[in-house]
This record gives C-alpha cells, structure tokens and sequence, in this order.
C-alpha cells in the first residue's frame, strides 16, 4: 500500500501529468506536492483548489440521493473535472477512516492528457492510498 509520496509519483507517470498534489479541503494544506503547478506556487494552488473541493463536496445537491448507503467516512463526491483551454485538472476525493478531507489533484496538459485514464487511475491510488 503506498504512502503520499509513491502515490503521488505514480500519478506523475499519467499522460500529460505536469503535477500532483494530496490536499486537505479542510485547511487548504498541502500534505505532499511534485511537479509544477499554474503561477508556479504549490501552496496557493493547493488553497485554491481545496476552497472549490470543499464548496463542491458541503452541497446538497451533489451529495448522493441514498445517504444510507455511503459509508459515513466516504467523501459525498468522487471526483471533479475542470478544464480550460490548455490543460485539466482532476480532483479525486480519497476516502479514509477519519473524517474524509483529503483529495488527490492531478495537473494535466491537455493534448497529451486523457480523461478516462486519470479518473480510473486516481481511483485506483485513492483506494491504496495509507495515510496516517
């Protein structure tokens, strides 16, 4: 099971990857960074990307209609896609057993990225992911 670091190396190795970061939504932290990121600054990037994770996952209306069902320790969001004209930016919500705040943010370029692959990817490393 890898930690931060093997995780987030991995997710350097998707197509068109230019930067990962493990990000608590909470506190706008972040816990382990490699690449770059747009304006060059991990921390801001982090914080930016942590404030539309947290306002996207506190909404009602993108949680799951069957609350019964998810699992109390499970993000109410998988994931989320932001594109621009040059490149995509995927956040995967990582769940864990404390209070689920963590998510994986993956820069990518976008004529060398691919969608499919890196949602199926980050799944994947969420669910292996050991914090802690």
């Amino acid at each position: 099971m890898p930690g931060i670091d093997e995780c987030l190396l991995e997710a350097m190795r998707l197509p068109g990857a230019r930067g990962a970061a493990l990000v608590d939504w909470t506190s706008g932290l972040a816990l382990g960074t490699v690449g770059e990121f747009p304006g060059g600054d991990h921390e801001a990037a982090a914080a930016e990307a942590a404030e539309v994770a947290r306002l996207t996952a506190e909404q009602r209306a993108f949680t799951p209609d069957d609350e019964d069902a998810a699992g109390a320790a499970d993000p109410p969001v998988e994931d989320l896609i932001i594109s621009n004209r040059d490149s995509y930016h995927v956040l995967r919500f990582v769940p864990t057993s404390f209070d689920s705040s963590v998510f994986l943010h993956v820069w990518l370029a976008r004529p060398d990225g691919n969608l499919a692959l890196a949602r199926i990817r980050l799944g994947e490393m969420a669910g292996r992911l050991v914090l802690g």
